[in-house]
């Protein structure tokens, strides 16, 4: 019965209808129990929709926590204790718990992780979070390099512009990560000559440091893309062979 759930619940890689089915409905639902926060005013219809849909997200929870031996392939007792520690089960109660009352609403926004479960299912999502696992060395290096520059020229900038200006450190991080970023917002920016010498480099280097993470991140997913149609015309060419040997016996 428990090897039939995790089944069931595990996200599906073969032709399982009965649990592609089930991938699809777990995806609707995390989608329509976040509804309710599109509205600033609580809408009774909705409000009882999210509690509906978030006792089936809690099942679904139990569901796994059943099966979670079928999952690690350890057919322990004490394994079950792990599966509340392991990330995607903490984000699932932390987005269950605000609804059902465990706690406070200065918590509603933790309702967010439902959406976790929509990028769980998503292939390119998986794609995506494989190919940060593997680059993520290079990523980090690239966050390092853009962290320091940041707290540079910040501290940079706060130094030299007036205070009225810049009121506090934090004004300075903003405004690096903005010109950074080449968002720049003009809520807070340089008035003196240095400072905007400042800006332009950050302006220049910031398009650099966007590209890089951006190119490793591309050429990854387009690796990972590259495997999955490799592996689909393998398995394409085992099934055509499969069936000429089946035909062949029976011609025999």
């Amino acid at each position: 019965m428990r090897k039939y759930i995790y089944q069931l619940v595990e996200k599906t890689k073969d032709g399982n209808r009965i649990g592609k089915l089930y991938d699809y409905y777990i995806v609707i639902v995390a989608f329509v129990s976040v509804i309710p926060l599109l509205f600033r005013e609580p809408v009774p219809f909705f409000k009882h929709l999210e509690t509906v849909t978030v006792y089936l997200l809690f099942l679904d929870y139990i569901l796994r926590w059943m099966s979670f031996d079928y999952h690690v392939k350890e057919h322990r007792p004490l394994v079950f204790l792990r599966y509340p520690f392991t990330p995607f089960a903490i984000m699932d109660i932390l987005g269950i718990l605000p609804t059902i009352g465990l706690l406070p609403e200065s918590f509603m926004i933790l309702r967010l992780l439902r959406l976790v479960k929509i990028v769980q299912y998503s292939k390119s999502c998986s794609r995506i979070v494989k190919v940060f696992q593997k680059q993520g060395k290079m990523l980090l290096s690239v966050l390092s390099i853009a962290m320091a520059y940041i707290f540079i020229s910040a501290l940079i900038m706060f130094v030299h512009e007036p205070a009225e200006n810049f009121h506090d450190f934090f004004d300075a991080l903003y405004w690096a990560t903005t010109a950074l970023t080449t968002v720049g917002y003009g809520d807070v920016y340089p008035c003196t000559d240095i400072g905007k010498l400042i800006s332009m480099l950050s302006s220049f280097f910031g398009v650099a440091v966007i590209a890089m993470p951006a190119s490793i991140v591309t050429a990854g997913f387009m690796d990972e893309l590259n495997k999955d149609w490799e592996k689909k015309k393998e398995k394409q060419e085992a099934d055509r062979e499969e069936a000429e040997v089946g035909a062949h016996e029976t011609e025999q």
